[in-house]
């Protein structure tokens, strides 16, 4: 992931364009006069052997001829002339190529070697990096840079677009001119096969020209990169995402399209939520994100006022606001008194505020003025219907003009839709010129809207301080893994109830008592000892679903009921499928279910994502994309509770008011510790909890399937996120005899690292952060505390107090940049616990980290008055110099 070549990407000084062409619809004839067109500063140098100049430009042979190295080549050829060019290219010193070509994967040497492979290959042989194949180019519109095959130019703006479908770049395209809307990048990643959205993302999200990101997904082929770089990029600016195949067919048509792999469409929702990231689900849905993210300021709340010249639109666009979860503003009493005073006595009193059919632009511009003095609301949305009582084109420039020069024009928000067609298209363009936002349908604008306080609540809920897990709750991670070892090797490939209890209760999850029968006799004899009424169930490695063969009988009261129950049961399963292997008959008491919920928990082992944790209502017809909500491990009880409102809020699970029922913080310790059983045992691959009985504080798993993987798998590679390194955690001790614990950060350490941050002396805060620091907001301390342990790092040092409460007592912290080049440190002990040696402990540790990451350098920067930091370093083995000219100290150490 080289954003050292990236830069090379989106700043080129010089372009080569091979196979430039003078034939009309080429490739090399529209690229290159899409470069002289577009007004690019550098050398333009077209390459062919059939012409002397091409488009008016002196044309080069061939490669080697060129009078010096390009920092960019589009390769326009036919793909088998590829592989052969990009080795030239990459042997002369090109650092990237942009591919043209389509279908190169499916085109094999009789090696077997592919196309695109081989081009590969070549390229990285010699450092060169790959934007495509099939790729329609790319636009950088502020460097007066078209290297496309688009149909036009893009405008200058600060929005990023980035997608794998070029028809999607050339409509996305087409509608942005028409609305005046311009792009900071504007890439086509085409297959995808080097240059990936992770390392698009890590750049665009530290691009001081970009504002925001819209990403078109076909598909995710670096799950944990990806995720990892949109959940950075996504804490600074908003990424919206379009992700195609939301259905069966639409997911395998995607995967013909790129030729990624196919995964579940909740999942990736899952995952998309995760990072940050908003999901719209059409080109509609997008060109009014993209139309809200062009012209709106961050929302500072979540009140929306509705100002409107009829009522009909107003209340569907109250309604769409609603339904959608939003909040509609109150007007107070001096706003009222305002408005009262302005508006006709037939106005409507309340929010929406409507005044009236005859509203000319004078009425419009008062009202919506007072709207925004009144601060009552934080977006304003206003509507116009046509009237032939107000002329539309000048209710529009005049508001334009008094939004755009209002005071509070960047902390409240104004959206307006101007329905109709050919009356509201000149009022609506005046809106595109003065940079606000304009739509064709109250519900559109309103649907924008929604998405600006979706994303307002993500990032609330990226910074939420999760609770900690009750620590009564026991977890044996070394017995779970000896269980699964064991069923492993014996070549158990399914565990049901009574063979997974112990697995379960090492994580604190309770199951019913289960026994196996070999004889119906035998299912008599333990009915008998554990008490009726009683279930039975069929235990066979070949049937998943036992409800699909009539495999459950339940509520059985008597020895004649078990016993023909029993019978029935094997005589059934054999009947619908005589292969099935019956291992025996499990028999359970039946659980007490008056006033309690059962409900379904799943566990699926995703293609894309790896591990997905499912949560809905029982049934065995189950589809995860209609009947559960999805989240991705590690959950802890803040994300776990998110997941669990998720469903509620969207029904796929019921709060049925039982006298029991559910309970939000047994529903989330049980999820959490589901997610640290499948992180801890990679040996799940499934999990199916089916039913779950809920009674408040009492869960009980009543029906357990686990599915193991066929062979051993990578635990590190499954993962879509890092989880918590628990294997970090060291028990050490200082030079006073004091025990600590060091470990990585973890979200639930804000409340005490704030505590530590603010023992800090007033010298070691000075020290710490270069002059006088205020205290830390919740919002930065988030921000330290909830890191993505794939790309930086903190370690904190853990003691006791007189109380026997956990006190931090020192942390050091470093971040890496994405080619894992060099890690930059900081540290701090806590004032009254300096000299006893736990900063060398601390950065020994971090040292230690890195080394094993295969990170080259750790260098860090401490003031002059510093020098103790700075002789610890260099007792360490880090080379110390001193920058005169900032009064800085810098230590650097060569890892490898």
């Amino acid at each position: 992931m080289s954003q050292r070549t990236l830069h090379i990407l989106f700043k080129p000084k010089s372009i080569a364009i091979i196979g430039a062409s003078n034939i009309e619809k080429r490739a090399g004839n529209v690229v290159i006069k899409n470069l002289l067109a577009g007004g690019f500063s550098g050398p333009i140098m077209p390459v062919t052997p059939k012409y002397e100049a091409v488009m008016g430009v002196l044309a080069y042979p061939n490669i080697e001829a060129l009078p010096l190295i390009p920092d960019l080549a589009i390769i326009c050829t036919a793909a088998f002339r590829v592989p052969a060019i990009a080795e030239t290219l990459a042997q002369f010193g090109c650092k990237v190529a942009i591919i043209m070509a389509s279908g190169m994967a499916d085109q094999s040497h009789e090696d077997g070697l592919s196309l695109l492979e081989e081009t590969k290959q070549n390229a990285q042989r010699y450092g060169m990096r790959i934007l495509g194949p099939n790729s329609l180019g790319m636009m950088l519109p502020n460097l007066g840079l078209n290297a496309s095959l688009a149909h036009t130019s893009a405008l200058p703006g600060k929005i990023a677009f980035v997608s794998q479908s070029a028809a999607i770049c050339t409509t996305v395209l087409d509608w942005a001119n028409n609305k005046g809307i311009g792009f900071s990048s504007f890439i086509s990643l085409g297959d995808a096969t080097d240059i990936d959205f992770d390392e698009l993302l890590d750049y665009l999200g530290r691009d001081s020209r970009t504002s925001a990101i819209l990403l078109y997904v076909d598909s995710i082929n670096k799950k944990r990169h990806f995720l990892s770089a949109a959940r950075a990029a996504a804490r600074n600016k908003p990424i919206l995402v379009i992700k195609s195949g939301r259905s069966f067919e639409g997911s395998n048509a995607a995967k013909l399209h790129t030729g990624g792999l196919t995964g579940n469409d909740a999942v990736y929702e899952a995952a998309f939520r995760r990072a940050g990231m908003l999901r719209v689900n059409d080109l509609i849905e997008l060109f009014a994100a993209v139309e809200t993210l062009a012209h709106s300021s961050p929302l500072l709340g979540e009140r929306l006022a509705i100002v409107s010249n009829g009522g009909g639109p107003a209340v569907l666009a109250l309604d769409q606001l609603i339904l959608g979860g939003g909040k509609s503003t109150t007007l107070d009493i001096d706003t009222f008194t305002q408005l009262d005073e302005q508006l006709p006595s037939t106005w409507s009193k309340q929010n929406p505020v409507d005044i009236g059919g005859d509203s000319d632009a004078k009425r419009y511009t008062q009202t919506v003025k007072i709207m925004m003095d009144s601060g009552t609301a934080d977006a304003i949305l206003v509507l116009h219907s046509p009237s032939a009582l107000g002329d539309s084109v000048e209710i529009a420039s005049c508001l334009a003009e008094m939004i755009s020069t209002h005071p509070k024009h960047s902390k409240v928000n104004v959206l307006t839709n101007w329905s109709g067609e050919d009356s509201a298209y000149l009022a609506r363009k005046h809106f595109n010129k003065a940079g606000i936002p304009t739509y064709r349908t109250p519900e559109g604008a309103v649907g924008a809207f929604m998405h600006m306080v979706e994303y307002r609540r993500n990032q609330k809920l990226l910074q939420e301080v999760p609770e900690s897990i009750p620590e009564n709750i026991p977890t044996d991670v070394e017995l779970a893994r000896t269980l699964l070892t064991q069923a492993y090797d014996a070549g158990k490939r399914i565990l049901e109830t009574h063979e997974s209890k112990d697995i379960l209760s090492a994580y604190g999850l309770k199951t019913i008592d289960t026994y196996v029968a070999d004889t119906p006799e035998d299912a008599v004899k333990i009915a008998n000892a554990i008490g009726y009424p009683v279930a039975i169930k069929v235990q066979s490695p070949d049937i998943h679903h036992k409800s699909d063969v009539h495999g459950v009988m339940l509520n059985l009261s008597s020895q004649d009921e078990v016993c023909l129950a029993a019978k029935a049961i094997k005589t059934r399963v054999h009947d619908i499928n005589p292969d099935a292997e019956i291992e025996g008959l499990i028999v359970q008491k039946m659980a007490l279910t008056a006033g309690a919920q059962e409900i379904r928990v799943a566990v699926i082992d995703d293609p894309v994502f790896g591990p997905a944790i499912l949560l809905g209502e029982g049934g065995s017809e189950w589809d995860p994309a209609r009947d559960a909500v999805v989240a991705l491990p590690p959950l802890n009880m803040t994300l776990a509770r998110y997941m669990v409102i998720q469903a509620l809020k969207t029904q796929k699970l019921k709060d049925r008011h039982l006298p029991l029922g559910l309970d939000m913080n047994a529903l989330c310790v049980m999820l959490t510790q589901i997610s640290h059983l499948v992180i801890d045992c990679p040996e799940i691959a499934r999990l199916d909890l089916n039913p779950v009985l809920c009674a408040g504080e009492n869960i009980t798993l009543l029906d357990v399937n686990i599915q193991l993987h066929q062979v051993q798998i990578d635990n590190a590679s499954r993962l879509a996120i890092s989880p918590y390194p628990k294997e970090l955690e060291q028990q050490t001790t200082l030079k006073n005899g004091r025990d600590v614990m060091l470990r990585p950060i973890l979200p639930e350490d804000e409340p005490k690292h704030l505590i530590f941050d603010n023992s800090l002396s007033d010298e070691d805060r000075y020290k710490r952060y270069f002059g006088v620091r205020s205290k830390m907001t919740h919002e930065e301390m988030a921000v330290l505390t909830q890191i993505d342990y794939a790309r930086e790092m903190a370690f904190i040092a853990i003691g006791k107090d007189e109380n026997g409460e956990d006190l931090t007592l020192g942390a050091i912290r470093a971040s890496i940049d994405p080619d894992n080049t060099e890690a930059e440190f900081a540290m701090a002990v806590r004032s009254d616990h300096q000299g006893q040696g736990l900063g060398r402990l601390l950065l020994e540790k971090l040292i230690n980290y890195y080394r094993s990451n295969d990170t080259q350098v750790l260098t860090g920067f401490t003031m002059f008055e510093n020098r103790s930091m700075a002789n610890l370093a260099k007792s360490l083995g880090f080379t110390v110099t001193f920058d005169m000219e900032e009064h800085l100290i810098k230590m650097d150490m060569q890892l490898k």
